[in-house]
């Protein structure tokens, strides 16, 4: 959390004025930092969590340990459904998830509680 925190500050918001951080450390250890990026084509940025998952995945690695994605919010800030979808697919079940604001709010679950349907390979196995 303290390194999504540390990162958040670094990502492009000149739209909304909302910036997230992301840390991921994967399972061989390393960590990977994502920030939102915001561009003119509004809504077509980043978010924070896909700019990690992207950067574990050009480092090498292919699986997520746990996650932290910070913002400065009054409540905990959650990932988007289709980050969620994302995370999921690189995260097995069980794999924290934790999310929290800038002041110390934390909630933690583990992402099959945040996306309990999340559509998997094995679904389109089979044809």
């Amino acid at each position: 959390m303290d390194l999504a925190k540390e990162v958040r500050v670094n990502a492009h918001a000149p739209y909304s004025g909302f910036k997230v951080g992301a840390a991921l450390r994967s399972t061989s250890g390393r960590v990977h930092l994502g920030v939102n990026v915001e561009n003119a084509a509004y809504p077509e940025g980043t978010c924070a969590e896909a700019g990690a998952i992207a950067a574990m995945i050009a480092a090498g690695d292919t699986e997520i340990a746990e996650i932290a994605v910070a913002g400065d919010a009054p409540e905990p800030v959650t990932p988007c459904g289709g980050c969620r979808q994302k995370i999921a697919e690189f995260a097995p079940k069980g794999v924290r998830v934790t999310m929290g604001t800038m002041t110390g709010e934390e909630l933690v679950v583990p992402i099959e509680e945040l996306i309990p349907w999340a559509f998997a390979k094995a679904q389109m196995e089979g044809g």
